[in-house]
Formats: structure tokens, C-alpha cells, sequence
């Protein structure tokens, strides 16, 4: 069993298959047990699963803690926080694309479910390429940092326009080189029916896949964001991808909560955009101070009354307001 003390990312090889099989028992039972039938998710139902994948997300930097010490797990946690507090902002536009597509809620469990999938895959090749230019070019985390803080910047000047569906350049693409069905076919992403020129039987794209399609090419937009927000916390490729793992695994069960009460964070998005700034100027400032970085608990709190802050105001400015999603 040597084979399992291989060093990989600078990790034994037992952590990252044990995190794995972790992530894979997850998967298994979320689809063939909790959801094995396409049904609609209640709020109720949201919040409780929510609070067990953040209970679960939370034990694992536990454990992180208590195996690699407080700095790694105050690294995890405040990763974890960000990851979780970012795609609070990818829920909302996963909102937009239901409701551009039209799709019935007891069917979007099943596109979440395959875009969680595709999300583990290329974060891990997003997470490795950067750690890889990290530890080969370390001025690559000043090209982070830089990026946050004008990410932050134009977020903060757009946070009060909503994300067009209908005009993206990639949904433009997939309708042209792709044949699309005009309506829905259960929960099918592909529907083989006879051409409308030649008669003959042919493949078809349902609007569930482009709905999927659409949600798999938000989360690569937002990841530009999130991954190296979090490798300005830290450059341990294992933290990076697990905290990011696991704010995103409860993000299905976390958007039938989120989509009900969309309209009550309107201002979350204002405090995003200061939480970036904030992430980004710490390796600037940590080098104007002559420190190697900011104290992970500083960092940690800072985000907590950041986030904290914005959730709160939107509540309160928002607590009047009306649904604007059925």
C-alpha cells in the first residue's frame, strides 16, 4: 500500500482519494436515494439539505484542522465561506436561465445535478493549471490579485443589471450549430425525432440541455472569479479544491432555498464586489506591511462582517419587495 503515501500536489495520494470517495458517496446518494424520482423541491426540504452539505463542508475543516493545523484550517474555512458566498450570485443567474428556458422545477434538480459533475471536472483543471503556474511562476498571484480587484470594481458599477440570457454569444452558438427541439421532452437532454427536411430520424438538443449548457458555461465564468479568489488565501492545492468542492456541492440544494427569496439579496452583490476588492489588495498590502501574508484569521473575519453586512442590508432593503420569480 505504498502507493498511497504518493506525494501528488503535495498531498499523499489516501487524502485525495479519500476526499474522492467522499464527494462520489455524495453524488450516489443525492441521485439514487434523496432524488431518485424527478419531483419538485420545497423550500423546506432546501434548507434542511443546505444545512447538511454546510454541516458536512464544515466537519471536513474540521478535520483539515485538526490534521494539518489551525492555519490550514482557517484557510479551508475562509475558502469554504467565499466559494459559498460567490455562488450565491451563480444561483441567481441560474435562476435567469430556468426561467428563460422555462423549465419546471421538479426537472432542474436534474440539470443541477449534471452541472455539479461537469463543475468538480474543470475545477480540478482550473485549480491544477493555476497551482502549476503558481509554484512555477510566483508572480502569477500579483496577476490574481490584480484581476480581483478590477473583477470587484466592474461587479460593484454592474451590480444592478441582470444577466441577459437571450443574448449570449454562446447560447447564439449552440442554437446555430446544434439542432434544438421547441419544446421539452420530460427530463430528456436528447431526443432522437425525424428531420423536418428530410424526414429521417435525427438527433436532437432538448431546451433542458441548453439550460445545461448555459449553467456549465456560468459556473467557467464564475470560476474565473472564485479560483483565484481563493489561491489569494492560500496556494495548497488541497485546501483550494476541496473548499471549493464542497461550497459547491450544497449549491443545488442551496438554489430551490435562494431562487424562492432571490429578490431579498438584491444588495448581496455590492458586498460581493467589496469581498473581491478585499481579497485582491491583501497580497499588495501584506507586501507594503513587509509581511509574507494576511493572518488567516484576520482574513476571516474580515470576509465574515463583509458578507455579513451586505446579506443584512439587502434584508432589510428588501424586506417589502415582491418575487419576481414564480
Amino acid at each position: 500500500m505504498e502507493f498511497l503515501e504518493y506525494i501528488w500536489l503535495g498531498k499523499p495520494l489516501w487524502m485525495w482519494l479519500a476526499f474522492l470517495a467522499i464527494v462520489v458517496t455524495l453524488l450516489a446518494l443525492d441521485l439514487g436515494v434523496l432524488h431518485k424520482q424527478q419531483r419538485e423541491i420545497g423550500v423546506s426540504e432546501s434548507l434542511v439539505l443546505s444545512a447538511v452539505y454546510i454541516g458536512l463542508g464544515l466537519l471536513f475543516g474540521a478535520w483539515v484542522w485538526w490534521y494539518m493545523g489551525e492555519t490550514a484550517g482557517l484557510q479551508y474555512v475562509t475558502g469554504f465561506v467565499i466559494e459559498k458566498s460567490l455562488a450565491m450570485d451563480n444561483v441567481f443567474v441560474i435562476a435567469m436561465i430556468f426561467t428563460y428556458f422555462a423549465i419546471p422545477r421538479q426537472y432542474q434538480h436534474r440539470v443541477l445535478f449534471w452541472g455539479i459533475l461537469g463543475v468538480i471536472v474543470l475545477r480540478a483543471i482550473m485549480i491544477g493549471v493555476g497551482s502549476t503556474l503558481v509554484e512555477q511562476f510566483s508572480w502569477v498571484l500579483y496577476v490574481f490579485a490584480a484581476f480581483l480587484i478590477l473583477t470587484g470594481v466592474k461587479m460593484w458599477m454592474t451590480a444592478g443589471k441582470d444577466y441577459d440570457v437571450g443574448s449570449s454569444g454562446a447560447l447564439r452558438f449552440i442554437q446555430k450549430h446544434l439542432p434544438v427541439t421547441e419544446k421539452l421532452h420530460g427530463e430528456r437532454f436528447f431526443v432522437r425525432q425525424p428531420d423536418g427536411v428530410t424526414g429521417k430520424p435525427k438527433l436532437w438538443v432538448t431546451p433542458l440541455f441548453l439550460a445545461l449548457a448555459m449553467v456549465e458555461i456560468v459556473d467557467v465564468v464564475f470560476a474565473v472569479d472564485s479560483v483565484p479568489a481563493i489561491f489569494a488565501i492560500t496556494t495548497d492545492p488541497f485546501i483550494v479544491y476541496t473548499s471549493n468542492i464542497f461550497a459547491i456541492l450544497g449549491l443545488r440544494a442551496l438554489y430551490f432555498a435562494l431562487a424562492a427569496m432571490v429578490h431579498r439579496f438584491h444588495y448581496l452583490k455590492y458586498a460581493l464586489a467589496m469581498l473581491l476588492v478585499f481579497i485582491g489588495s491583501k497580497i499588495f498590502v501584506a507586501d507594503a506591511l513587509g509581511l509574507a501574508k494576511i493572518p488567516p484569521v484576520a482574513s476571516l473575519s474580515i470576509t465574515f462582517v463583509i458578507l455579513a453586512a451586505g446579506v443584512g442590508w439587502s434584508l432589510w432593503r428588501t424586506r417589502a419587495a415582491p418575487p419576481p420569480f414564480g
